[in-house]
Formats: C-alpha cells, sequence, structure tokens
C-alpha cells in the first residue's frame, strides 16, 4: 500500500470493503436522478482506492438485463467492462446458494447478495432498499448515508 494512500476509516489497517447492490449500479449507469450523482460519488471513491467496492457476479447479468434496454447491447458491454476494471467481482458459489436460504429475508436475490457480502467480509451493503436487508449479517446503507463519513 502506498505511504500517500487514505484510510476510510480512521486508525483502520485497510480499506473499507463494500457490496454495492444492484440498483446504485443501475441508477448510475442509466442516470436516474436523483440518485445518479450519488452512485457516481461511490463509484469515484472505488476507482480512487479509497474504499475497495464489490458486486456480485450475479448482479452482472441483471445490470447487463435492465441497462440493456436503455443504452443497447454494445454500450451496455463497455459500462460492465469499465465496472470491472474498479470493482471487485464476488463469485457466487454453492455455498452462497444454500447459505442465502437460511437467512431470514424475504427476498432471495437481496439474501444471496447479503450472504455474498457477509462471506467476503464487507464492512456494509450500500442499497437504496435498506428496508430488504433488516436481516442481513451484514448492515445496509444509503448510498447518500454511507458517503457523509467522506465529505
Amino acid at each position: 500500500m502506498s505511504p500517500g494512500r487514505k484510510y476510510a476509516r480512521k486508525g483502520w489497517q485497510g480499506t473499507m470493503k463494500i457490496l454495492i447492490d444492484t440498483n446504485v449500479i443501475i441508477d448510475y449507469l442509466v442516470d436516474r436522478m436523483p440518485f445518479a450523482d450519488h452512485a457516481e460519488r461511490l463509484l469515484e471513491l472505488c476507482r480512487s482506492g479509497e474504499i475497495d467496492g464489490f458486486i456480485t457476479a450475479s448482479a452482472v447479468t441483471d445490470i447487463y438485463y435492465v441497462v440493456r434496454k436503455a443504452a443497447g447491447r454494445q454500450k451496455t458491454l463497455e459500462a460492465i467492462l469499465t465496472l470491472c476494471s474498479v470493482l471487485d467481482i464476488a463469485d457466487v458459489g454453492k455455498a452462497d446458494i444454500l447459505g442465502a436460504m437460511e437467512l431470514d429475508m424475504t427476498d432471495y436475490e437481496d439474501a444471496l447478495a447479503a450472504q455474498c457480502a457477509s462471506r467476503i467480509k464487507a464492512d456494509c451493503i450500500v442499497t437504496r432498499n435498506t428496508a430488504d436487508f433488516v436481516n442481513s449479517p451484514v448492515p445496509a446503507k444509503d448510498p447518500a448515508a454511507f458517503l457523509t463519513q467522506f465529505d
């Protein structure tokens, strides 16, 4: 780690690790206002190395499906390529699929994201749907609330 690298939390010996929910990425890619500005700031923090951002491998197909309708196939593939240069991908394996079934969460897709976030030891999940993650093993924060610590 370079000597000048900023830390996301004082006294912590590493960067904060977050899992970014699909809705936040889509906000940025399709410019959903007013949410896109927070998503852009979040991705900039990931790009700069101030935080380590992850999305799940299963989120990539959801992102492709939604964004392709708005931007077309080629632009969507280019956007995913760019995302892969900025964010890490949390793989989804059999243990995650089975573990998500054990979580007390009504939406299975959210449970799978929570399970992956727990496995990668994420500090939080950044999502606009925090209510869906009430029973998540990893706390969820709204993008605007999460970003206040970087102001």
